[in-house]
């Protein structure tokens, strides 16, 4: 019991401010232990925005409800991910050399294209939000209640796949010796989350008037896939350039994939 209660807990005080009360020591086997739970996590932050999205809709016009949610995004989760896009808008912008870049990313200082980078990031998220709350209540709940699991599901893909950049230094190393299986069992709680979580919805609100059930049909295939294609090659490119990631560029991926999933769901769903 210990043994799955401890890592679900790791996992929500890691990535999220939700109030987890639990002493925990964070080494690297819990860590390792906890990515299992990552998918699990994405769906409740899903939940928690989505339900903020709904309310708000409803005493608000979509833009200031979009805002709204989103401000809750970033609280939940701490500006963890933020941080990261930002660290990495400084360093792989840089155009410096490896040795230099990661120590830019090292620096807690943020420069001024990590500043624009997060900027311009919040903006499209913000106005993708608008987009699919104008769309209704189906649109932005199968899009809210799968975009934060297939993200954060990617962390886990690109821990397995890829080495730390910092030869056993920084978080990433301390999820150094991950596993295909880890990547492989959180893909199908992402799986059966995902397909509860457009199901659902389907359930309760029914399809939108004008809008056909087959786009829905297609989201839910085209949203793991679009995140294992994008991220995959986006961690290829950093890769190539570090020699490995950190978990400043986990962090940054989880936010890219995050919009990218949500511009796919306006284009569907719209």
């Amino acid at each position: 019991m210990r043994q799955t209660v401890q890592p679900l807990q790791a996992a929500f005080q890691f990535l999220t401010r939700f109030p987890v009360k639990a002493e925990l020591d964070f080494t690297p086997e819990l860590l390792r232990a906890s990515t299992r739970h990552y998918p699990l996590v994405g769906a409740v932050i899903g939940v928690s925005i989505c339900a903020s999205a709904l309310l708000a809709s409803w005493l608000l016009p979509p833009l200031p409800a979009a805002v709204i949610s989103l401000i809750i995004w970033v609280w939940l989760t701490g500006g963890l991910h933020l941080d990261g896009w930002m660290d990495c808008a400084d360093a792989l912008l840089s155009y410096r050399p490896r040795e230099k870049m990661l120590e830019i990313m090292k620096d807690s200082r943020v420069g001024a294209m990590g500043v624009l980078a997060c900027v311009l990031l919040l903006m499209l998220k913000a106005a993708l939000l608008s987009s699919l709350i104008a769309a209704g209540q189906l649109a932005i709940s199968c899009a809210l209640l799968t975009v934060p699991v297939w993200s954060r599901w990617f962390m886990v893909y690109a821990m397995s796949k890829w080495p730390s950049a910092r030869d056993g230094e920084g978080l990433a190393a301390k999820f150094g010796g991950l596993n295909a299986s880890n990547a492989q069992s959180a893909a199908v709680s992402a799986i059966l989350i995902t397909f509860l979580g457009m199901t659902i919805p389907l359930l309760v609100f029914g399809v939108t008037i004008g809008l056909p059930a087959a786009s829905y049909g297609i989201y839910f295939f085209a949203a793991p896939l679009l995140t294992l294609a994008t991220g995959v090659y986006a961690g290829s490119r950093v890769n190539k350039k570090l020699g490995g990631l950190t978990g400043d560029v986990y962090g940054a991926l989880n936010e890219g994939l995050e919009c990218l999933l949500l511009l796919a769901a306006v284009i569907l769903f719209l």
